[in-house]
């Protein structure tokens, strides 16, 4: 598929559109749950000051190709790019909010991913089940440690590797529409 046919190409109304590396096209649904949490998580991030580098959607550089643009980053206020993308080395904390189309993406390939590379914080945030699971000690093939916070149990400090805490509001994140 071309530049230009996939410019003229009409995705369905509330989809995210991403193009791999590969040449793959990823189509996945963008719910107003799914917004609306990582907007939460933008605000809990803004007593990390207003110039702290977080970002949504943006490519990060991992090795062998193996992008990624995760739902929420946060990155070392020293972080700097490398071209036009920061590298996996500078982030000290994503977090990715499942979709119903993400659940075993999310769960499962991103905690193995993220751990082999040595993200040292990873939460998955699951607006569907209403919880946050923190994954900490990154490993070569994910995490040591688990921690699963239902929503609407206070506040969750997180200590991020730089000495600043970003506190996710469990109280705050948004409960899906029946």
């Amino acid at each position: 598929m071309s530049i230009d046919s996939i410019a003229r190409t009409e995705f369905p109304e509330g989809h995210v559109v991403f193009f791999g590396i590969d040449g793959k096209i990823i189509l996945t649904p963008q719910s107003f749950e799914h917004s609306s949490t990582i907007r939460s998580m933008h605000i809990d991030s803004l007593s990390l000051g207003r110039q702290a580098k977080v970002a949504s959607d943006v490519y990060i550089d991992f090795p062998a190709d193996e992008n990624s643009a995760p739902d929420l980053a946060i990155l070392r206020d020293d972080a700097h790019r490398e071209g036009k993308r920061y590298s996996f080395e500078d982030v000290l904390l994503i977090s990715e909010v499942v979709s119903t189309s993400s659940v075993r993406k999310d769960y499962d390939d991103c905690t193995a991913k993220y751990g082999r590379y040595g993200i040292p914080i990873y939460l998955v945030v699951d607006p569907y089940a209403q919880e946050v699971v923190l994954h900490t000690q990154p490993t070569g093939t994910g995490y040591i440690a688990a921690h699963t916070h239902k929503y609407g149990t206070g506040k969750l400090p997180i200590p991020l590797a730089d000495g600043r805490t970003f506190t996710l509001d469990l109280d705050e994140l948004p409960f899906p529409e029946d």
